[in-house]
């Protein structure tokens, strides 16, 4: 097969029959009234209270520690080098499915216009309380080790 016949493959199979690979799912039933009220208002506010009670029940109630945020900036994607954020996400949404194939951990692929360290670092902070933990790929080096060493220090979920 020819290189032309594997990127045409590869561009068909990111586009067809519905662009990406990640979709989100519910997985709570989701088919009468009642569910729709359980799943958000009212039915919401009993979690809500919970959590601002205790705030590990956070892992009880929403997807949190099955949430990973894969992250990059696309500094450094794969082998191709710096093609940017919007140019990373095709690698981030592959990663995502890795995850859920191999280990059914749901991923949020994030990639962020922040050539600056402490740009990428003050939104992975602000952002972190949605996930269970980080994983940071394709951003170059050194600043990737700055980053994850920040991270690591300042957050409580892991950072990988």
């Amino acid at each position: 097969m020819s290189t032309n016949d594997v990127n045409q493959q590869a561009l068909d199979y990111h586009e067809f029959p519905r662009p990406g690979k990640l979709a989100v799912h519910a997985t709570k039933p989701m088919l009468s009234q009642n569910d729709l009220s359980l799943a958000y208002t009212p039915g919401v506010g009993a979690p809500v209270l919970a959590i601002a009670e205790h705030a590990q029940d956070v892992y009880r109630y929403t997807a949190k520690g099955n949430l990973i945020a894969v992250m990059t900036n696309g500094t450094a994607i794969l082998g191709l080098g710096n093609k940017g954020p919007l140019a990373s996400k095709p690698v981030m949404e592959g990663k995502a499915v890795l995850f859920k194939q191999f280990a059914d951990i749901d991923v949020f692929d994030i990639e962020m216009d922040a050539d600056d360290p402490q740009d990428f670092i003050a939104t992975a902070k602000r952002i972190s309380p949605t996930f269970g933990g980080i994983n940071l790929e394709d951003i170059k080096a050194p600043e990737c080790f700055e980053i994850e060493l920040a991270l690591i220090e300042q957050l409580n979920i892991p950072v990988f």
